[in-house]
């Protein structure tokens, strides 16, 4: 199969000079002379028809085309570096995972405990990348990824890490100023929302059983550790899922807003997976780590 494909030292002559913005660096970086890196650039422009730089004086700086085909080229560097890596580790029994984490999950339970996987799998790299939506795994460079919510991803395997629970908390201080005692005492409370989880405080109501409280007002926070400071600030309350907060909890940091305020959400968090790289021995490796830290069976 015959691809229209430029030369590689092109490529890399493009991408260093892009990089330095200087024809004279990107030959210094590539042990090349100036005269090579401008002709290098000039057949890759006649190649592409675009002109990748616009030349003032002595100074260069990229085109439009340039810019949008500089983001293509490091891509297709980074790729192919990425794949060497893994077939180098592969020969040694390792490999490279490239996984999509969320980011309470992966500050709070997985990148702490993450060093006994490293200790038994010196030869696995995990790659981490923050997600917060599912995805296709089709059209996307990862092997695996953190998911929460329902056991339903069209075209991945989902091994169950753990159900979900969640708390209401707040700081000592705050319980105290609001004068707490019953859940009908929310109605004065300042609650505090996680943006890409408006519903949290009107599911823990209904569940509860409270009437007359508006759950969605309130000030927003991007994600569950801002939220989790604003508490402990004092700034009001907050529904936390409880691995997110347990430690706070012991600290006494915050506490639970009233007795039996917690609540299984009917959700849980995944690991996630496309069949195709089932037998990938870096995925293969973490997932029975990761299970076994979860205490789930690994089949």
């Amino acid at each position: 199969m015959t691809r229209s494909l430029p030369a590689t030292a092109a490529l890399q002559a493009f991408e260093s000079a892009a990089f330095h913005l200087s024809f004279t660096r990107a030959a210094e970086e590539l042990h090349v002379t100036q005269g090579a890196i401008s002709r290098q650039i000039q057949s890759l422009e006649e190649h592409l028809g675009a002109e990748l730089f616009v030349r003032e004086r002595q100074r260069i700086r990229l085109s439009p085309a340039g810019e949008h085909y500089l983001q293509h080229v490091r891509s297709a560097f980074d790729r192919l570096e990425a794949a060497a890596l893994e077939l180098r580790t592969l020969r040694r029994g390792g490999g490279v995972l490239q996984l999509a984490i969320l980011p309470t999950y992966g500050t709070r339970w997985l990148i702490p405990r993450f060093p006994s996987f490293v200790q038994r799998h010196p030869d696995v790299q995990v790659n981490f990348t923050t997600r917060l939506q599912p995805f296709d795994f089709a059209g996307e460079d990862l092997d695996a990824a953190i998911h929460y919510g329902e056991n339903h991803w069209p075209g991945a395997r989902l091994d169950l890490l753990m159900d979900e629970e969640v708390v209401l908390v707040c700081s000592p201080g705050y319980r105290k100023k609001a004068k707490l005692d019953t859940p009908a005492d929310l109605r004065r409370a300042v609650l505090l929302q996680m943006a890409t989880r408006p519903q949290a405080f009107e599911h823990w109501l209904r569940e509860k059983g409270i009437a007359g409280v508006d759950g969605r007002r309130g000030p927003r926070f991007e994600h569950h550790q801002m939220v989790l400071q604003a508490a402990i600030a004092g700034l009001g309350l907050a529904v936390l899922p409880t691995f997110a907060c347990d430690e706070e909890l012991a600290q006494g940091k915050v506490v639970e807003a009233f007795a039996d305020s917690r609540l299984a959400t009917g959700k849980g968090y995944y690991f996630a997976y496309p069949e195709r790289r089932a037998l990938l021995p870096a995925l293969r490796a973490f997932r029975g780590w990761l299970l076994g830290e979860h205490g789930r069976p690994v089949e």
